[in-house]
């Protein structure tokens, strides 16, 4: 049974939400953290421990205003885990919301679906 992950956002670190027990796996917001890899160790623990017993339809949803360079790589180690359930043969989709009028964040999701071979959902929205 998988402890729940939340993590509520500041302006440098995103909120993250890993629930399996009800179907929400999220990260959103801003991503600069000062260490990078110390804040997403745990998400990424958290998705290995997941990949043993996953559920059985994954749909992981990134809403991602901003992220810096250290944390581009991060996010697609978080992807490549997402590919592993993938591959294991459990179904797994990604939505990558970006606002409408932000190209390098829709050119960000395009280009992590070209690297990693899961379905890519992508989902523009309007900021209010």
């Amino acid at each position: 049974n998988m402890d729940t992950i939340k993590i509520l956002g500041t302006d440098d670190t995103p909120s993250v939400t890993l629930d399996a027990a009800n179907d929400v796996f999220e990260i959103s917001g801003r991503s600069l953290p000062e260490d990078v890899a110390a804040f997403y160790a745990p998400v990424l623990s958290w998705l290995g421990e997941y990949a043993g017993s996953p559920n059985a339809k994954t749909v992981f949803s990134f809403k991602l205003v901003y992220f810096n360079t250290a944390s581009s790589k991060l996010l697609l180690d978080i992807l490549m885990k997402l590919e592993e359930i993938s591959e294991a043969g459990h179904e797994v989709l990604v939505k990558w919301y970006y606002p409408d009028d932000d190209e390098d964040m829709e050119e960000a999701g395009k280009e992590y679906a070209e690297i990693v071979g899961i379905p890519f959902e992508q989902v523009p929205y309007e900021v209010q």
